[in-house]
């Protein structure tokens, strides 16, 4: 523990030391090759305007390295895999993706995915966008709003072991550990496998994932909703507004684009999850999604092709959401 403690420290430091170490010497070098000072005003002007050319290409350029390296180009890779066979070498054309739509597991995969696309951002962001209303009139909504938001410190790993013990069952004639079958047992019914249970299997693993970002959808609303001006609500209320009026049709369309932008950030997030269905199913009992599709195509079948077409698919899948997110941030941000 103390050596993995002061790794990290080492890291930190070096990290850190390094950033601010590259950015002094590339000014300072970037001063001497273009000097301002000690020169005549024209060549004094000049070596001004080089700088200011240069310069932000110095601060960004190691962060278009990085973006280059690390994610433009395994998306090329993975494009030019998807059309390769298992071992990456001999080109098979487009028939990787025919076996995506023969497969009956990757159908089984998009279903999965279309159903958490369905109920898991409706319910963050439903439950976010009451819970942030609720906590703004009570006293101790500070405190009921940082328990809420906690989970989301948490691991989508650690959620997962956490929810283990709330579904963990045990066998006839066994003390039953998890709070569910607890519960179900103390008022009378059977106990159950909750996580094999077909179809609904897929609901009990949403509750996690909508545990964690109903905090993150909470703290964004608020925000939201405290930018409403006072005087519209006073005003309804003057006319004989009741608070769920004010709810669905003050505060509701004053905060629409923040609301899309909350549940399209979900939405790329579920089309990724991976951790929660690792850990709680490994993808059995027709729990798994694309991205756990991928990964066992890709690391435990050792067949490139497959499992770059499902990449494929999958990237095809955000990106829409994903520039459409960012422009309505944009827009909401007042950017252009």
């Amino acid at each position: 523990m103390t050596a993995q403690i002061l790794s990290a420290i080492i890291t930190v430091l070096i990290g850190v030391g390094g950033c601010v170490i590259y950015f002094w010497g590339a000014n300072r070098l970037i001063d001497l090759v273009f000097p301002s000072r000690g020169v005549s005003g024209a060549a004094a002007i000049d070596n001004l305007r080089r700088q200011g050319y240069i310069r932000p290409w110095l601060f960004v350029g190691p962060a278009l390295i990085i973006l280059t390296v690390y994610l433009i180009y395994p998306a090329i890779a993975t494009f030019y895999y998807s059309f390769h066979d298992r071992g990456g070498q001999s080109f098979v054309g487009l028939s990787n993706y025919s076996w995506a739509l023969g497969d009956r597991e990757f159908r089984q995969a998009i279903f999965n995915n279309l159903l958490w696309l369905l109920v898991v951002p409706a319910a963050c962001t439903f439950l976010g966008l009451v819970i942030a209303v609720l906590t703004d009139r009570i006293w101790w909504g500070t405190i009921a709003k940082s328990l809420i938001f906690m989970p989301l410190a948490i691991s989508f790993v650690g959620a997962s072991v956490i929810w283990k013990f709330v579904y963990e069952y045990r066998g006839d004639g066994q003390t039953q550990i998890g709070i569910l079958n607890a519960l179900v047992q103390f008022f009378g019914g059977d106990p159950q496998v909750w996580v094999s249970t077909p179809f609904w299997n897929n609901f009990f693993l949403m509750v996690i994932l909508i545990w964690i970002q109903t905090g993150f959808a909470m703290v964004i609303l608020s925000s939201a909703l405290r930018g409403i001006p006072e005087e519209t609500i006073e005003a309804a209320t003057i006319d004989g507004a009741s608070p769920f009026q004010i709810f669905w049709k003050i505060m509701i369309p004053q905060i629409w684009g923040t609301i899309a932008v909350v549940w399209t950030t979900i939405t790329i997030l579920v089309l990724k999850v991976f951790d929660i269905i690792l850990t709680m199913t490994n993808g059995q009992w027709n729990t798994n999604t694309l991205a756990n599709l991928m990964f066992d195509w890709m690391f435990r079948g050792t067949d490139y092709g497959r499992g770059a077409t499902i990449a494929i698919v999958i990237m095809l899948a955000v990106v829409p959401i994903m520039i459409w997110n960012i422009r309505q941030a944009t827009r909401e941000g007042g950017g252009h």
